[in-house]
C-alpha cells in the first residue's frame, strides 16, 4: 500500500500490525507534502527501498524475522536514513526504544492504541512533528516545511504570566534545560560532565510516556549526579537532575527556603507536553538571576518565549551553536526572539553552566 504525492516528503512506515500501518497512513496522508508506503517487515522494506529511497523511515520495534533493532542498525551502518521509531508503553519495548535512540535512532513516539477514528489529535500532531523533525535533522536549515493547523497554546494555558518582584535573596543556584530532537544524546554528553556537586537541574527533553523513566534511569547509571524523573514534590538540590516525566508539565515552585518540581496536566504548549515554555516560564517567575537556562537542540519553538523571560529576569541563557545541533530550530527561534545571552557548541555549554555559578557565588560571597 502506497500513496504518492509530487515534491512530497516521503515516508516508509515498516510495522508488522496492518492496524498501524492503516492509521500511520491515514494520519500522514492528511498533509499536503507527505506520502507513505508501508511494509510489514524489515524485508519487505529493504525490497521497497530499493525501488525508492524514503526521506525517513517509521519503525517498529517487535517484528517477525528481523527485529527494528537490528534493522535500524543495518540503516545507520549501510545507509543512513533517518528513523522514527514507533514503540509500545510496555517495559520491553520501553527499554528498546532507549536503545534505539542510542543506536541511531531521532525520535521515538508511542504506538497508537485504538483505530484510526479514535486516533488522538494530539498524537497525530506528535507523529507528523517527529517525522518533520527527523526529515529536517539531515537536510539545509533554510528548507521550509508546512505544519498542520492546529491550536498552538502558550504557557499562559499552564502557568499565566505575572510579573515578578524582587525575589527573597537566595544561595540556591538552578539550570533548566530543554531539548527535542538529537536531545538525548546532547543531555547525556552535558549530565555526563556536571560534579557531584553540580547545581540542581530541571530538565525537559520531549519524549514519550514512559520513557523518560527509562532514559533518566540509563543517565543515572552513568552521570557522577543523580538523575530521575520528577514527580510532585520532588526537591531540587545540588548533585541532582529532575527530567519532566513525558505527557505531563513540571513546574518549579518555592516552598520556604527550598524549592520543589510540580507536575501537571495541561494541554499541548508550543505543541509538547511537556513543555520547555512552562518550565522556563516557572523558572523566571520562581529563581530569577540565580538560574541558568539552556536550549539545545531540536525543532520547532518551544522554549524560545521561556527562556526571553529567564533572560528578563536576569537569568544567564545559553543555545547550543548549529554545526553541534540535530535539528537547529528551538535555538535558532530562541536567539532570533533576542532570548540568548551566549551561543556555543554543545562540548562548551558544561564549562559555561560551571563558569556562572561560580560567578553567582562570587558575587554572593563580595554581599
Amino acid at each position: 500500500m502506497s500513496t504518492t504525492k509530487k515534491n512530497s516528503l516521503h515516508v516508509l512506515v515498516v510495522d508488522d500490525s496492518a492496524v498501524v500501518r492503516e492509521v500511520m497512513t491515514a494520519v500522514l496522508s492528511q498533509e499536503e507534502d507527505i506520502s507513505v508506503t508501508v511494509a510489514a517487515d524489515p524485508f519487505i522494506a529493504m525490497s521497497k527501498m530499493k525501488l525508492k529511497r524514503p526521506d525517513v523511515i517509521i519503525l517498529d520495534l517487535e517484528m517477525p524475522r528481523m527485529d527494528g533493532l537490528t534493522f535500524l542498525q543495518k540503516i545507520v551502518k549501510e545507509d543512513p536514513i533517518p528513523v522514527v521509531v514507533c514503540s509500545a508503553l510496555t517495559g520491553r519495548e520501553t527499554s528498546l526504544g532507549i536503545q534505539a535512540l542510542n543506536e541511531g535512532a531521532v525520535e521515538v513516539v508511542t504506538k497508537p492504541r485504538l483505530g484510526v477514528k479514535e486516533f488522538l489529535h494530539e498524537s497525530a500532531v506528535t507523529l507528523i512533528d517527529a517525522v518533520r523533525a527527523a526529515n529536517k535533522s539531515r537536510q539545509n536549515i533554510g528548507r521550509k516545511f508546512h505544519l498542520p493547523a492546529t491550536p498552538r497554546f502558550s504557557a499562559d494555558a499552564v502557568l499565566p504570566a505575572k510579573t515578578v518582584g524582587r525575589l527573597p535573596l537566595t544561595t540556591d543556584k538552578i539550570v533548566a534545560i530543554g531539548a527535542s530532537t538529537g536531545g538525548t544524546e546532547a543531555l547525556r554528553l552535558v549530565l555526563e560532565a556536571m560534579p557531584p556537586e553540580a547545581p540542581g537541574l530541571l530538565i525537559v527533553q520531549h519524549m514519550p510516556e514512559g520513557f523518560t523513566a527509562a532514559f533518566a534511569q540509563r543517565l543515572n547509571q552513568s552521570c557522577r549526579i543523580e538523575v530521575k524523573e520528577a514527580a510532585s514534590g520532588d526537591r531540587v538540590i545540588s548533585g541532582r537532575a529532575l527530567i519532566a516525566p513525558g505527557n505531563r508539565h513540571m513546574v518549579l515552585l518555592r516552598s520556604g527556603a527550598h524549592y520543589i518540581t510540580e507536575v501537571i496536566d495541561g494541554p499541548l504548549v508550543s505543541r509538547h507536553r511537556p513543555s520547555v515554555d512552562v518550565l522556563f516560564r516557572s523558572m523566571a517567575q520562581a529563581v530569577g538571576p540565580n538560574a541558568i537556562g539552556v536550549i539545545m537542540t531540536g525543532m520547532g519553538c518551544d522554549g524560545a518565549e521561556g527562556l526571553l523571560e529567564m533572560k528578563q529576569a536576569g537569568a544567564l541563557t545559553i543555545a547550543q551553536d548549529e554545526a553541534s545541533c540535530v535539528v537547529f530550530g528551538m535555538p535558532k527561534e530562541a536567539i532570533e526572539r533576542g532570548a540568548v545571552g551566549k551561543v556555543a557548541a554543545l562540548a562548551q555549554i558544561p564549562n559555561y553552566i560551571l563558569r556562572r555559578i561560580y560567578e553567582i557565588d562570587q558575587a554572593t560571597a563580595l554581599g
